[in-house]
């Protein structure tokens, strides 16, 4: 009895320690396995659900990690998700000029470049400084300051002031209701606002804690002390949408406002038998302002059009018409509580 018990567990033992040996293989194995492993696919896929900051963090692994994760493609879905809506061309035109600029030393004018490049290459000092080493020995390369992901954290860090248009300018002020002027921005990650500065041409104002939805990406072109060329005059009609540029004095950049296409004195308003779009006279009304008001309505001359207006009453610029719902639904959404006298 005794013998076949020492035989019995004398066959059995032998497979218990085979069972664990194998188990501490396949832990061996298991915690030798990379995220490089992975299938490209199933990684791309593990990066592209990253938050920026978690792939910046991912990005100080490893020269092959780092490589993926500050990859253009990564970073151009994250930079249209938050910035999208508000960077427009020609705030990507002052990140090439900021850029060129950079790449040419000699070229620099001023501090503000100065001081932007100073602080992109040094965003992340354990991820670009290139005299730190990687976990497996190797030297990290700077991240080339024209890639996608150092213009996010330009932006994101605040660092980058770049231009865009603020709605009701002043907090509201009740002399720009329903106005949009040209800015430059720059971000507060601690409240999720913006600061603007607005032109130094007329008064130099600056603004702190505007929120996103005063906050658009300039739909055309045209800079703030320049006549807009307008290529709408013939078809507007009454009931169209449209802003309108208009400046205190020359002194003042444009800003862009709100109004609607009215019908005129010698028109009875009935759609039916209205002849206003025929006529070479159009009527502007900005309802926001009380009847009376000086400035409720505006009269131009749609076959002749330019600056037209007085040191009274400002002077009215190029036209826009508004085609895009969303567009008239910021503007309706702005509207002031009260008339403005």
């Amino acid at each position: 009895m005794i013998a076949i018990t020492s035989l019995h567990f004398s066959s059995i033992m032998p497979s218990f320690m085979e069972n664990d040996s194998l188990k501490q293989e396949n832990v061996q194995e298991v915690e030798e396995t990379s995220l490089l492993d992975l299938p490209e696919l199933a990684l791309e896929c593990i990066l592209e659900r990253l938050s920026p900051p978690g792939l910046r963090n991912l990005s100080g692994v490893c020269v092959s990690l780092r490589e993926k994760c500050t990859s253009d493609y990564l970073w151009e879905r994250r930079m249209k998700q938050k910035w999208g809506g508000l960077i427009g061309d020609a705030a990507y035109k002052e990140w090439q000029c900021a850029i060129a600029s950079r790449k040419k030393p000699t070229l620099l004018n001023g501090t503000k470049q100065k001081e932007l490049f100073g602080y992109v290459l040094n965003l992340w000092p354990l991820i670009w400084n290139g005299s730190q080493k990687m976990g497996n020995g190797s030297e990290r390369s700077c991240l080339p300051v024209d890639s996608i992901m150092g213009w996010y954290h330009a932006l994101e860090n605040g660092k980058f002031w770049f231009p865009a248009q603020v709605y009701n300018r002043e907090n509201g002020n009740v002399g720009f209701m329903l106005s949009c002027y040209d800015a430059d921005l720059c971000y507060d990650s601690s409240t999720d606002t913006f600061k603007a500065r607005y032109s130094p041409s007329g008064r130099r104002t600056i603004e702190d804690n505007i929120a996103w939805d005063r906050l658009r990406a300039p739909p055309v072109d045209t800079p703030a002390n320049v006549l807009h060329v307008s290529n709408c005059l013939d078809n507007l009609k009454p009931g169209d949408h449209i802003e309108i540029q208009w400046r205190r004095n020359a002194e003042f950049p444009y800003g862009w406002w709100y109004g609607v296409v009215g019908h005129l004195d010698s028109c009875t308003g009935d759609k039916t038998t209205c002849q206003c779009d025929n006529s070479d006279t159009v009527l502007l009304e900005f309802k926001q302002y009380s009847p009376g008001s000086r400035w409720r309505q505006a009269i131009l001359n749609r076959k002749d059009h330019r600056e037209v207006g007085s040191a009274v009453d400002g002077f009215y610029g190029g036209i826009r018409k508004l085609y895009c719902e969303e567009e008239i639904s910021v503007w309706k959404r702005l509207w002031p509580t009260q008339v403005v006298e």
